[in-house]
């Protein structure tokens, strides 16, 4: 039997995010989960299992563009850390705008988040097209985010612990 795995079936939510979103603004405030669940696991010590594994963007992605899209490749500059950085500062700057001139009134911001995460979701469409069906997940600002966050609490980890270093900054007891 096949097993299902969550990055089969998470497309529904991003689909049902934006439906509702369209039918009431005011949904748009649970685009919130979907910038906070990559950090949640991170925090957790999980790593980016959430890109991987559950993210509802990428697995809409996969599903809507594997049969339409031309499978180029991206450009290598849009790989490079140096663009990701740049990528993740200018989203995080448009949404903090945005969330300053909609606060305090909520229905505002839920229409700020929706339009985000909406405006997010049509770039990754068209680079999906164009790239490969995932290729938005590659410059995610969440993601990248995710993996910068990561890295930092792993090399804390590892000067606190040094055996941590050995099991990938996990900490496990030792054998007696």
């Amino acid at each position: 039997m096949k097993k299902i795995t969550p990055m089969k079936w998470t497309w529904i939510l991003m689909v049902a995010f934006l439906t509702l979103g369209i039918v009431d603004f005011r949904f748009g405030i649970l685009g919130v989960i979907c910038m906070t669940a990559p950090l949640y696991h991170v925090l957790k010590g999980e790593g980016k299992v959430h890109c991987r594994k559950y993210c509802p963007r990428g697995s809409l992605l996969q599903r809507a563009l594997e049969g339409i899209s031309i499978n180029g490749d991206m450009p290598k500059f849009m790989t490079t850390r140096h663009f990701k950085n740049i990528l993740l500062g200018l989203m995080l700057t448009v949404f903090s705008v945005s969330m300053t001139h909609a606060a305090p009134d909520f229905t505002k911001m839920a229409f700020a988040m929706f339009r985000f995460m909406s405006l997010s979701l049509i770039i990754g469409i068209l680079m999906g097209i164009f790239f490969k069906p995932r290729s938005w997940c590659v410059v995610c600002p969440m993601g990248h985010g995710a993996g910068l966050i990561d890295r930092e609490l792993k090399k804390k980890a590892n000067q606190r612990f040094p055996q941590a270093m050995e099991t990938g900054g996990r900490l496990t007891k030792k054998a007696s």
